[in-house]
């Protein structure tokens, strides 16, 4: 009962942000920011939403500049709540562990928002900022691995998920190191943390329904299995396009061939016999 209570009243928290968005928009216009310019958006997470999370966020960020909380703080404590939203998920609660991925994710953006706002970005942390992120969707997927490693399909889905995330961020790594442009993608972090949420919020709703409509106990996991499988398919689909599209980007620029048993990009001249009799010395 305490995870469907938490699930209404996110879904409410959530629903309250999008009404107080839209005034915005009727009033004053869209919330532009330059990192979600920057950053670009998908077919899977629209340039609006992103916008009116940031937008929502401003407030709490100058908040947590008065209180006096640095970015780094407020990354650490992200993976602590991270982990133990993780630990809830993994015994089953999953309002209450989708209660806590979302502060955490959220956090994840706040970091940035402080930082900016006080001056203090730096490399150093971004390189922390990354890292916490990925730890952070290892536990959400390792902690949903767990709950469902007595079933065969969810724990598939749960690695197919892993493998996507993880290759993904691979790609972006390696066109970093390689300095070569990566397409943006359809399933970057901040579309597999909504997607991801969304299915375990949604869960304790389903199971509510299916137990009131005696449906079978699995009706309850519906949301949590289809977006386990968005992410997994989407993600590793994704994930080969980016490296293929580095490997490309990559031999244009050294002028080889990808494979090396294919035929040269560089089109070749035909140049008539007289033309080379003629410019013979």
């Amino acid at each position: 009962m305490i995870d469907l209570q938490v699930s209404l009243i996110l879904l409410a928290l959530t629903a309250a942000a999008a009404v107080a968005y839209g005034v915005r928009l009727t009033r004053v216009g869209a919330a532009h920011d330059p990192r979600i310019d920057r950053a670009g958006t998908s077919v899977l997470l629209g340039k609006g939403v992103m916008e009116a999370a940031y937008w929502a966020l401003q407030p709490v960020g100058r908040a947590a500049v008065w209180l006096g909380l640095t970015a780094n703080g407020i990354t650490l404590a992200s993976l602590v709540l991270g982990l133990v939203g993780a630990f809830a998920l993994a015994m089953g609660h999953f309002g209450v562990g989708a209660a806590l991925t979302v502060v955490s994710a959220l956090g994840d953006a706040l970091d940035g928002i402080v930082a900016r706002q006080t001056g203090t970005a730096s490399d150093a942390g971004e390189v922390f900022d990354a890292a916490v992120d990925r730890y952070e969707e290892f536990f959400f997927l390792a902690a949903l691995a767990y709950y469902f490693r007595e079933e065969p399909l969810p724990l598939v889905l749960a690695l197919l998920a892993v493998l996507g995330s993880f290759m993904v961020s691979y790609g972006t790594a390696k066109a970093e190191a390689l300095q070569v442009e990566a397409p943006r993608g359809a399933m970057r972090r901040a579309e597999r943390a909504v997607y991801l949420v969304s299915g375990v919020l949604f869960a304790p709703v389903a199971a509510a329904v299916a137990a009131r409509l005696g449906l079978p106990a699995w009706v309850g996991w519906a949301p949590i299995l289809a977006t386990l499988a968005l992410v997994g398919v989407v993600a590793n689909v994704s994930g080969a396009r980016r490296l293929a599209a580095i490997a490309r980007a990559v031999a244009v620029r050294t002028g080889k061939p990808s494979n090396p048993e294919a035929p040269s990009l560089v089109a070749v001249t035909e140049v008539p016999h007289d033309a080379l009799r003629s410019a013979a010395p």
